[in-house]
């Protein structure tokens, strides 16, 4: 279920030759980045909402040079049992 929204960006974010589905992705991206550095959010929620695995998400998180710093206790517990 999806739901639409209208975003407004400069044209000259358009003329760096991003295209309209890389600004969706890159929008997604940042709200998700966002809850999650906000601590709404978990590592695999945020994961989920993106569509990719917990581990997929923190090493985004490092593509894009956002320290994933904190553990929760359950997420600790379930890397300690891998």
């Amino acid at each position: 279920l999806e739901t639409t929204l209208n975003v407004r960006v400069p044209n000259s974010l358009l003329n760096l030759g991003l295209t309209q589905e890389e600004i969706q992705r890159r929008v997604s991206e940042w709200l998700v980045f966002s809850l999650f550095s906000e601590g709404k959010i978990s590592s695999g929620k945020a994961g989920k909402l993106l569509g990719i695995s917990r581990l997929e998400f923190i090493k985004l998180l490092q593509t894009r040079g956002i320290a994933y710093i904190n553990f929760t206790a359950v997420e600790l517990n379930e890397e300690l049992e891998k």
